[in-house]
């Protein structure tokens, strides 16, 4: 039987959740999250989404940030974010939603989504695993194929930057959609046919395919700390590779890494990642800034 949330996630491409930070946790996210947020922005943290670029590789054109990598790398040292990312009901809600089993789950990115200091930023309307310039035919295929993860976002603090266009990641764009997603930055995301703005409350989840018509806008003025990470189910085999490892993540098949994991669990689901890893060959990526 299918569950109301999961039925609402394969029919509109996302679904609200609260609950998943306790008060503990929340508490050790956002000092673990003031923490890494200073480092990116002093530059003794390079892994991180600059301003400007809105795809990897972010290069390192402009000083200011909207995004650190690699939270659960081991030079952070911070277990707040490795625990919270294998903790029982993130892992719980990721099966739900993938209609999987705890024994499939994959271990991916776990990343976070911050304000630049001096600009305002915009992301244009994208997919993440689709070109722009697909045409209809080749749009509907790629969506056709179940990648087998879920993408989330889990605000710390008042978050209103995600725009969405629920039911997209089952059809191709219409030609007003198409128009306005050609590579521009949007002056006004609602403009949009379709398009919902989310707003998560602190300690909210939006879970959403990451192949939903979506874009965002960074408020310089305004505080962001929102994590976002995805899973995968393994049985998708080489349909994720493309899209998880064009991050970079040679570092997670370093035994240090492994040796920090907490528990078992986490250890099987950071081994199916690297078996995907390792059957990948040359990884390309998946779209252009």
């Amino acid at each position: 039987m299918t569950s109301s949330l999961r039925a609402h996630y394969d029919q509109h491409g996302y679904v609200m959740v609260p609950g998943l930070i306790s008060p503990d946790e929340r508490l050790q996210l956002e000092a673990a999250c003031e923490r890494v947020i200073a480092r990116t922005r002093e530059g003794s943290w390079q892994h991180r989404r600059t301003v400007g670029k809105q795809f990897p590789p972010y290069g390192d054109d402009n000083p200011d940030s909207w995004g650190v990598q690699h939270l659960m790398h081991p030079d952070l040292g911070e277990h707040a974010f490795v625990n919270w990312y294998t903790s029982p009901k993130l892992l719980a809600t990721a099966t739900e939603l993938m209609g999987c089993d705890e024994t499939d789950l994959q271990m991916e990115l776990f990343n976070l989504l911050i304000n630049p200091v001096a600009h305002d930023f915009a992301l244009r309307w994208h997919r993440d695993d689709v070109r722009e310039d697909a045409t209809s035919d080749e749009e509907q295929e790629a969506l056709n194929i179940w990648h087998h993860g879920v993408q989330w976002n889990t605000a710390l603090y008042l978050d209103s930057c995600l725009y969405i266009v629920p039911g997209s990641h089952k059809s191709p764009r219409t030609l007003e959609q198409r128009n306005l997603s050609a590579g521009q930055t949007p002056n006004n995301p609602l403009e949009m046919p379709g398009a919902l703005k989310v707003v998560l409350q602190p300690g909210k989840t939006v879970f959403y395919n990451n192949n939903i018509l979506h874009c965002a806008t960074y408020n310089s003025q305004e505080k962001r700390a929102t994590l976002h990470g995805c899973i995968g189910d393994a049985k998708g085999g080489p349909t994720r590779a493309r899209n998880i490892l064009q991050h970079g993540l040679q570092w997670m098949k370093e035994k240090r890494f492994r040796d920090g994991l907490a528990n078992e669990r986490s250890k099987a689901m950071l081994d199916k990642l690297i078996e995907m890893y390792d059957k990948s060959g040359t990884v390309h990526y998946s779209l252009q800034n």
